[in-house]
């Protein structure tokens, strides 16, 4: 059973956040809170890490995962270009439960890049998981911390029950909210909500499975 350390989310310890990162630099995988749902951290540059993290999960090879980065500029990086209602949605919504998908910039591994070329991002407004992110100054995994199919939980008790035998680190950091991001696609003229989450859209956005 992986160690569950609890961060208070109104007061992280340097300390702490700094011992998360060093697993995840490591080739760790963690268990950690965002304001949406509990999520499974690894550095999506370590191909051996990502495949784990795949089993874990149990989701399909192909299938893309989201990452949290820590700013615009990081953005820029890992996307081809960034449209203007990107930075619309960007300035009203991030940091916020709102994952965009862009076209991922050539020459990023292909597990960044996903089958169709693309990558899910957002800024987190969770005090812990931002603090991660910037510890890392890396993308970092944020698929949901459940296997593939099964409920979402929402304390990290409960997550360490399930999955604490598979992953390096479980950090504590209360109960979060249960609901997943809003997703929207924005590599399709209009863009279109692929997940509805904690954000609400309107049209013009179109809707899609």
């Amino acid at each position: 059973m992986a160690e569950v350390v609890y961060i208070d989310p109104a007061q992280p310890s340097d300390h702490l956040i700094h011992q998360v990162a060093k697993v995840i630099k490591g080739g760790g995988i963690i268990i950690y809170p965002t304001e949406t749902l509990y999520g499974l951290g690894a550095n999506p540059f370590d191909p051996e890490a990502v495949e784990r993290l795949f089993r874990i999960k149990g989701r399909e090879a192909g299938k893309p995962i989201p990452f949290l980065i820590k700013d615009q500029e990081m953005l820029e990086t890992l996307v081809a270009d960034v449209p203007s209602t990107a930075k619309q949605l960007m300035e009203q919504y991030w940091p916020g439960p709102l994952t965009l998908i862009f076209r991922a910039k050539e020459g990023l591994p292909p597990l960044l890049r996903g089958e169709a070329g693309t990558i899910g991002v957002r800024i987190s407004t969770h005090p812990i998981a931002r603090l991660i992110v910037e510890a890392v100054d890396i993308p970092l995994t944020a698929t949901s911390a459940n296997p593939a199919g099964e409920k979402d939980l929402t304390d990290a008790r409960s997550i360490a029950e399930i999955l604490g035998d598979q992953v390096d680190l479980v950090i504590d950091g209360g109960n979060v909210a249960g609901q997943g991001s809003t997703v929207v696609d924005l590599t399709v003229d209009p863009p279109r909500v692929v997940r509805a989450g904690m954000i609400k859209f309107s049209p013009p956005f179109s809707k899609g499975g």
